[in-house]
């Protein structure tokens, strides 16, 4: 497994694998690196474990629940080693697609278990290997930022890879970040039964969401018992032993010593927070570091490598895919960078990655999907935007399934055009699509009202949000005072033509 390659991959996440798999099936000449295991960080330490996670907390809270839907609910006990077991048969199954006897078996050469570097741009050196390549795409992925906290590493603290290697629940958790890790982990460390303190410097948690979608999230981590502490930063970390200096014992198991977060505000105040443990959910940088990039003349800036409109690094022949691009950390979007990556490093008709049109979820129960620009970004670079919303407390379908929090909210520019889309509440993430698609596609706003929708669904409310649309204009008073005119004048030809109608018959 050496010589020279059509293409080399170096990352054996979604980015890679599909680069990889593309690559051979096309007839290239593939080569695949991964250090770990193929599946990267979204199969073993992200979006598969922690949806599995997020199903057995929901399930948890439902059965809490229960007699709200007419059910007797004898109580209930969350068993977290049987939580974490299913999470693992979960991942175990996932990765059946990953195998690495799946991949060779389509023609590529997977190195596992090794680490590559560039000796020149078309060169890579994996286990004393040297490796030509006609093109080379990285796809290495990224990994979790920790924040400039004194004494928390002698503190020690969780990431979300150690948050899903617990193997005994804590009695109280701190969440640092209320980005979509940290309030994902919050609400689902709460509903286990962790009393959840979640710490960040931003006042609303989803920063990057519209604002009021950060507002219902807060209302909703609280009603599920995470204490959110907003406009406050971490500066210090210490440990608490109690007064014998050793670990105590309690009734069900040991008691650890608790870790205390001493942070503080605009206004100097400061508070502190103590729990068993800290999760650390601050954001996430690329990974590159161990790539010899200036031997291959690959630049790397802050927020990843430096790639144009193609996914092409700064060196010609090796172009760049996934995370490590900085662009977005989602799943899907390496998914898509994979495949433009793949075309353009093998044929030299290129084409440009299409970042238009980016829909994400965060996997909170009620879930919150966003495409494109929120209400006030539209406004300070648009004119005539308009908002169409929908309260699922309005739609027929979340009042039987008793899940009425929530809201789709359509925001766009002239003539209805979607300048983005945002939902919170329940299946957001799936229902996000049909306006990510009406976007892609240039299709108006009117467009999804006048599209039959299955009734009594959840989609109605994408439906019911466009239809304010017409109802705006339609409805409005200068509309109806015309319609109304309109409508007098037929009455008034009616009356007439039936007057002449009588007259003639006698």
């Amino acid at each position: 497994m050496s010589g020279r390659y059509d293409l080399v991959v170096v990352g054996g996440g979604t980015a890679g694998l599909v680069s990889a798999a593309g690559a051979a099936s096309l007839g290239a000449r593939t080569a695949l690196v991964e250090r770990d295991k193929l599946g990267g960080d979204c199969l073993y330490r992200g979006c598969v474990p922690t949806k599995a996670l997020v199903k057995s907390a929901r399930v948890a809270h439902l059965v809490r629940h229960a007699e709200e839907y007419g059910i007797r609910n004898a109580g209930h006990e969350v068993n977290f080693p049987a939580v974490m077991d299913r999470m693992n048969r979960v991942v175990q199954r996932v990765a059946e697609q990953d195998d690495p006897a799946r991949f060779r078996k389509m023609g590529v050469d997977v190195f596992l278990g090794d680490e590559a570097s560039f000796v020149s741009a078309e060169e890579v050196s994996v286990d004393g290997h040297w490796l030509g390549a006609r093109s080379v795409i990285l796809a290495t992925g990224s990994h979790s930022v920790t924040p400039p906290v004194e004494g928390l590493e002698e503190v020690g603290y969780l990431t979300h890879v150690e948050a899903l290697k617990l193997e005994r629940l804590p009695r109280s958790m701190i969440v640092i970040g209320s980005g979509p890790i940290g309030c994902e982990f919050a609400q689902i460390y709460a509903r286990f039964g962790s009393k959840v303190t979640l710490l960040d410097t931003v006042s609303l948690p989803l920063p990057q969401e519209d604002p009021e979608i950060g507002v219902l999230v807060r209302e909703i981590l609280v009603s599920d018992g995470v204490t959110f502490r907003g406009g406050y930063k971490a500066k210090e970390a210490r440990v608490e032993f109690g007064d014998t200096g050793t670990v105590a014992t309690g009734n069900k198991g040991p008691i650890a010593p608790l870790k205390v977060i001493t942070a503080i505000n605009e206004r100097r105040e400061k508070i502190e927070v103590q729990a068993e443990e800290i999760l650390i959910a601050a954001g996430r940088a690329p990974t590159a570091g161990s790539l010899a990039l200036e031997n291959a003349g690959v630049e790397l800036e802050k927020c990843g490598l430096k790639v144009d409109g193609h996914l092409r690094t700064t060196a010609r022949s090796v172009y760049a895919a996934g995370d490590v691009t900085g662009k977005y950390f989602f799943t899907h979007v390496a998914e898509y960078q994979g495949r433009a990556a793949l075309r353009n490093a093998l044929f030299p008709v290129k084409t440009k990655a299409d970042h238009r049109v980016v829909p994400w979820t965060t996997f909170t129960d009620p879930e919150v999907a966003r495409v494109g620009l929120t209400e006030e970004q539209a406004r300070d670079e648009h004119a005539n935007v308009k908002v169409y919303r929908q309260d699922f407390s309005g739609i027929d379908r979340t009042i039987t399934d008793g899940e009425t929090t929530g809201f789709v909210k359509i925001v766009t520019g002239g003539r209805g055009k979607i300048l983005g889309g945002h939902i919170i509440g329940p299946h957001a993430g799936n229902l996000i699509h049909e306006i990510a698609l009406a976007m892609q596609r240039n299709i108006p706003v009117q467009a999804l009202s006048t599209m039959i929708h299955v009734y009594p669904t959840l989609s109605q409310a994408n439906q019911r949000a466009a239809d304010n649309y017409y109802r705006e204009r339609l409805f409005a008073d200068r509309t109806r005072r015309v319609f109304s005119v309109f409508f007098g004048a037929r009455r008034l030809l009616e009356r007439g033509l039936a007057v002449d109608d009588s007259r003639g018959r006698h």
